[in-house]
Order: C-alpha cells, then structure tokens, then sequence
C-alpha cells in the first residue's frame, strides 16, 4: 500500500518539478524575467500554503474519494500549462497546481497513520517522501528528452497525463485498513495493536482553533518554516542557477541537476534508520526524531560552501548533501504529526505544518528572485544552514511527548 502513495508522490513532485527544469527554455522563449519568474514560483508556493484545507476534506470525505479528487485536478491544470502564452498564465496555473498539490503531504502521513504501527511509521513516511525526491529526481532527463524531441509544452502534457493514470490505479487499489478485501486478520491485528491508544481519535471533525493552541503543533511548524526553503531552492532554483552560474546547457541539466534528488532519497532512508537505532539504544521515539532531525540539520552547514567552490561538480556534491541531509530531517519532522496528534487530526495538522514550510519557501523564493541579481545566490545558500539549525533548536524546545490521557 505504501508503495501506491510514494508512486502518487512520485507523480505529485514530478509534475511540480516539470516548470524549473523547463524555466531556462520557457524563460527565453515567453521573455520572462527572473523577477517575474519569482513571481511565477510564489503564486505556487502562495496556493499550496491551502494545505490545511486539503487536509480538512481529506479528513472529512476520506482519502481514497479525497485524493483521487485533488490528483486529477493538479494533473489536469499540468498539462494545460502548455498552452500558457505568458507569465501572467503561468502565475494562476501555479496558483492553482499548488492549491491541488498541497493534498499530497496531508494524504501521506494520513495513509501512514492509518496503515502502520508506531514503530513502522517512521521507515514508512521515508518510503513514502521518496516519491518526492523521485519524482524531482525523475524531472530533469523526461523534461529535458520531451523538449529536445518536442518541445516545452509537451512535458506538462506527458507529466499530467502520467498523473491521471495514477488515479485509476488509486482508485482501483486503494482503501482504508477496516474496508481493505486482501487484508488478513493478522495483519489488521498487527496494525491495531501497535497504535497508540490515546492518538486514536473519537471520529469527530478536527478543530483547527484547538489544535492551533497546542504545543506541539508550534513544535513542527515552525521548524518545518525554517527548514522547508532547502526544498525549494533545490526544486525551483538549482536549474537556473546551474545555467546562470555554472553555465550549464540543457543537456548537462539533464545530466547533473538530478543528483542532488538521488541523493535526497537515501536521506528519507537514512533518517528513519537513524531514528531505529537510536530507539534500540534506549532513546524514546520522539527524542528519537530529533536526534535524527539534529543530525540532518548538522550536515545542512555543507551548502553554505556551494558559492565558494569553484568546482561546479563540486558545487553539484555540495548540492546533493544539501538534498540527503534535508530529507534526512524532513522525513522525521513530518512523521512527528502522526506521533503527536490524533487519527482525526493527521491530515489537518500535517496541512496546517505544510502551509508554515511553504511560507517560509514563499518567502525565501521571493527573496531570490529580488536580490539574486545584486547578490547572488551564495547568501542564500549559507542562509539555508543557518535556518536547520535554529531549526533543530526550536524542536528540542518546543516539542513534548503526549501523554497518555491527553494531548500535549
């Protein structure tokens, strides 16, 4: 089964990630500035901040009608990207993919919550973030064959249209562990036994109000606001600054600017692995994740070198640590909403944190596209170490383990 949300996750990314490995031909062919670019990015990033709403209906109708919902739409306004004349087009059609995608995060930790045991949940939420990594990594030589052979406008048609093959098989596959036919009592028992009683939830609506005033929400979300730029630079910005900076043609791109996605899926492995070890030694599980999250945002200070070499392939190593560390943090704070809150809550927290990383992405992405011709990138690379860290900090003190009668 988790095999079928990290493939959504896949598709979700690789649809995402089609515009910035197409931005230096689009940029070129529709006269689009790297301010309007920017501009571009953020009503994306602006639309997804609308995760908790994705996580509200995920909640309330249920996953499987939910997700399939939201995946047919961001997959049909891809592929109408390729009929976008100018940037202006471009802007709402971003707008509109990123309030459709924001489903994806909230969809994942809910399937994982429901699905899997305490202790499995961890290496399942890597598994799942792979797709996101995939997917990213996967964009760079299917963009880039599309253009050569076609041309721009045909890679959002063949992402899209990979999307909406996806949602039959979601459909086909798919349901929650009490209605699943293929699942044995064993392994429902299995599941059962190993969730937490107390995160169960009565099947009531969520209460954003509620959960707003909790710790523990404040716990995640603000490190996910600190931490979540890394992401988007590499996602939205490694593209062109690979062919601004380091001169890199289409072709390279194509050959290089998936590397640091690769290495991003050993991270989802890697963090949850961490997060094991640690448990056998002793450690509880929350103590758990943020000693991986620590970690994680320890390796995050090699980006802040990426400017200073003067190797582009060493650039390029620089920027695949950034990728493995990053996921070796984000996996483990983005399980931490199943851990924290309740069954009925998952997906509305999970949304709720994932509008906080988008903002600070927002942010960070407008901050790019304002000042990288004055500045340059190097500022912002040495800045996305600096944010981990503080990052880690605020989990270590905000974060308190729920007890059993009630939420932290």
């Amino acid at each position: 089964m988790i095999a079928l949300v990290m493939l959504g996750a896949v598709i979700n990314y690789l649809t995402r990630s089609t515009l910035a490995v197409a931005a230096p031909t689009i940029l070129q062919d529709l006269h689009i500035t790297t301010q309007e670019y920017s501009y571009i990015t953020a009503a994306f990033q602006g639309a997804i901040m609308l995760q908790p709403l994705c996580g509200y209906v995920l909640d309330v109708i249920g996953l499987k009608l939910g997700f399939a919902l939201f995946a047919s739409a961001w997959s049909v306004i891809c592929m109408l990207h390729g009929f976008a004349t100018n940037w202006q087009m471009l802007a709402v059609l971003r707008g509109m993919l990123g309030l459709a995608e924001g489903s994806a995060n909230p969809a994942g930790m809910k399937a994982v919550s429901e699905w899997f045991p305490a202790k499995e949940r961890g290496m399942a939420g890597g598994i799942y973030n792979i797709g996101a990594s995939f997917g990213s990594m996967l964009a760079p030589p299917l963009v880039v064959w599309a253009i050569l052979h076609y041309n721009w406008q045909s890679a959002f048609v063949i992402t899209g249209a990979l999307g909406l093959v996806w949602v039959c098989a979601w459909l086909l596959l798919y349901d929650a562990p009490k209605k699943h036919r293929s699942l044995t009592p064993e392994e429902a028992q299995h599941i059962a036994a190993g969730q937490e009683q107390h995160l169960q939830g009565d099947g009531t609506r969520p209460s954003i109000m509620s959960i707003l005033r909790m710790r523990n929400f404040w716990g995640i979300a603000l490190p996910r606001f600190l931490a979540d730029p890394a992401w988007g630079t590499l996602s939205f910005w490694v593209p062109l600054y690979l062919t601004t900076v380091r001169h890199f043609d289409l072709k390279q791109i194509a050959m290089f600017a998936w590397l640091p996605f690769l290495a991003a899926d050993l991270g989802c492995l890697f963090g949850p692995m961490v997060v094991l070890w640690l448990q056998k030694r002793g450690v509880r599980l929350i103590n758990a994740r943020r000693g991986a999250f620590t970690l994680g945002a320890t390796m995050m200070m090699g980006v802040a070198f990426v400017g200073y070499v003067d190797s582009p392939y060493a650039a390029i190593a620089l920027l695949s640590l950034c990728g493995f560390a990053h996921q070796t943090l984000s996996v483990t704070v983005i399980t931490m909403s199943s851990d924290l809150f309740k069954r009925n809550e998952v997906a509305t927290v999970a949304g709720m944190c994932g509008t906080f990383g988008n903002f600070g992405l927002l942010l960070f992405s407008l901050l790019i596209g304002g000042l990288m011709a004055s500045v340059g990138y190097t500022p912002f690379f040495v800045s996305l170490a600096v944010l981990d860290l503080v990052a880690a900090a605020l989990l270590w003190s905000l974060v308190r383990e729920p007890q059993p009668d009630k939420q932290a």
